[in-house]
């Protein structure tokens, strides 16, 4: 006979990835009054409900912190970039004169989802970066002209790319994005000083211990490739 109703409202809609239903799914982020009811009938207000996000599949409720995850597609993007600014950054670190090298970038980059990527457009992309100035390229700490594969730019670029990527990530997608660039800088031989910092550069922007970070690399050295 007496109960409480919520009425609600619809602010916007949009697609998140919806925890119930482990996928993506379109949402109205919504608000609500409630109101006690009597034989059905509203009579007295009882406060505010939500904002929350309803699922349109599944109709449950959920904050708005869900829309912190990003959805299916969208991690997807986060991830074939990240693949590819490591990639480019690895080049732009050791060079491109060897070939294995080469064809090992361009394999790591199709994997990652660019599925018609080139070497032809991995390389136009790595001299339009290095005539950049204010992106990947920089000058060398002692005043030389080139890419400096340790400085401020580098580092914001993989740290733009990797760290809104890391969060979202088991321990071993963050392990493996890593032995995926030292696969590429072990391609045609040892670690460079350059490629070296580059990787712990890596390690850093995915919330990988220092410590992992040595040991996955001197893992990856060992083995045979």
């Amino acid at each position: 006979m007496v109960g409480v109703r919520t009425s609600w409202r619809t602010l916007a809609d949009g697609e998140f990835f919806c925890p119930e239903c482990g996928g993506d799914r379109n949402y109205r982020r919504r608000t609500g009054r409630r109101r006690l009811t009597l034989l059905g009938v509203p009579v007295l207000p009882r406060g505010t409900a939500g904002p929350v996000l309803e699922c349109s599949s599944c109709t449950g409720h959920f904050g708005l912190d869900a829309l912190d995850h990003p959805t299916t597609t969208r991690f997807s993007a986060m991830l074939r970039d990240a693949v590819h600014t490591v990639t480019l950054a690895l080049l732009a670190a050791g060079g491109t004169a060897s070939r294995t090298v080469r064809e090992q970038a361009v394999a790591a980059v199709r994997a990652s989802g660019f599925t018609e990527c080139t070497e032809e457009q991995l390389l136009s992309l790595l001299a339009a970066l290095a005539a950049d100035t204010g992106r990947l390229p920089g000058t060398y700490h002692d005043g030389r002209d080139g890419l400096d594969p340790c400085g401020t730019a580098l580092a914001i670029e993989l740290h733009e790319a990797l760290e809104p990527l890391a969060p979202h990530l088991a321990p071993a997608g963050r392990e493996s994005l890593l032995l995926q660039g030292a696969r590429i800088a072990l391609a045609d031989g040892p670690y460079t000083g350059p490629e070296r910092e580059v990787l712990t550069t890596v390690g850093t922007a995915l919330s990988l211990d220092a410590q992992d970070t040595d040991r996955l690399l001197a893992a990856a050295a060992r083995t045979p490739s």
